[in-house]
């Protein structure tokens, strides 16, 4: 049975470490100023020293980096964590992690941090949820999808959460010229869709990543997607969640595949994909190909350009939680349910 984390809404701590990526000295001043805005709207913070740090493509080696996640995890003082932003190795850190140790607290973020949300929940049944870094709530407000998150981590076991589509998405980053009030560039209109225009609605147990990182988890104890459809959801047919980073069209058509061999998807309720910068087409095969191609294959429901992933605002889904999507234009939404 899942177990669901409890955030609530006044005098939170919230602990930021870094079991992926740091930041290198030129981009602490970030850091800074999350901390700023939380402590604004009443929440404390607490940076490991992990944050602080970055070479060879990490913050520190990966018996330093679980020894803080799980320092923080079984802080009674911390009540959610949420990681400055991905990178590129936190698989580094699972063999460390202490799986049967790790108690019922929120763990945020997206991109590499998925890598560590997939594995936790599927070993543990703990829900983790897939949403903003740390780095990305640094602006004097926050847009309603980004805002979610705070509302999602304070719903109680039992209840309903829900989550809107955005108006507007960002396209590009541009660390250097920040809007005033917000922390992204919204300048195009977001809109959901659906391989099949007449499937427009998906109910299952969410459950998803980064492709790029969880898709390396196939094969290991960290991926069993059968145990935990047996052992935590009772055999419910997952709603699977992707963002894609970078990978061109074939190698998601690559990874899905390998995804579809392992059997990841034999109990599937239907596949979601957040935009991506990424995609890129390979001669003529495109990234709608792909999505058409696993439709075919699967016979089940295939949504994309969601808010979900690198290209934000983005929707905090909770791995584990009962969900259902629904594709209605400007009303589409996602509502959760922590059963």
């Amino acid at each position: 049975m899942m177990r669901y984390p409890y955030l609530g809404w006044t005098g939170q701590t919230i602990g930021v470490t870094a079991p992926s990526s740091g930041l290198t000295e030129e981009l602490h001043p970030m850091i800074e100023e999350a901390t700023n805005r939380l402590q604004d709207r009443q929440m404390a913070v607490q940076v490991g020293q992990t944050v602080w740090t970055q070479q060879k493509a990490t913050s520190a080696t990966a018996d330093i980096r679980a020894d803080e996640l799980m320092q923080m995890l079984q802080n009674p003082e911390i009540d959610a964590i949420i990681p400055p932003f991905g990178g590129e190795r936190a698989i580094d850190v699972l063999p460390h992690l202490e799986m049967n140790q790790i108690p019922e607290k929120w763990l945020l973020g997206y991109s590499d941090t998925s890598t560590l949300l997939f594995a936790i929940t599927v070993q543990t049944g703990i829900a983790t949820a897939h949403g903003p870094n740390f780095v990305e709530m640094r602006s004097e407000e926050w847009d309603e999808t980004t805002t979610a998150w705070r509302r999602v981590l304070a719903t109680p076991k039992g209840g309903t959460v829900t989550q809107w589509t955005s108006d507007f998405y960002q396209t590009n980053w541009n660390h250097a010229e920040r809007p005033a009030r917000f922390m992204y560039h919204l300048d195009a209109a977001t809109e959901w869709k659906s391989v099949d225009p007449n499937e427009t609605e998906l109910t299952g147990r969410l459950l998803g990543g980064c492709l790029e990182t969880v898709r390396h988890l196939i094969g290991t104890p960290y991926g069993d997607v059968t145990a935990f459809q047996q052992t935590q959801i009772n055999q419910e047919p997952i709603l699977w969640y992707f963002e894609i980073s970078e990978a061109s069209a074939t190698d998601v058509h690559r990874s899905l595949m390998q995804m579809h061999l392992a059997g990841w998807f034999d109990q599937a309720a239907g596949i979601v994909f957040g935009r991506t910068p990424g995609g890129r087409m390979i001669e003529d095969y495109t990234l709608t190909d792909v999505y058409g191609m696993l439709k075919e294959k699967l016979k089940v429901p295939i949504f994309y350009d969601l808010d979900i992933g690198h290209q934000p605002p983005q929707l905090t889904l909770v791995n584990g939680a009962q969900a259902t999507i629904r594709i209605q234009g400007k009303d589409s939404r996602v509502d959760m349910t922590f059963c």
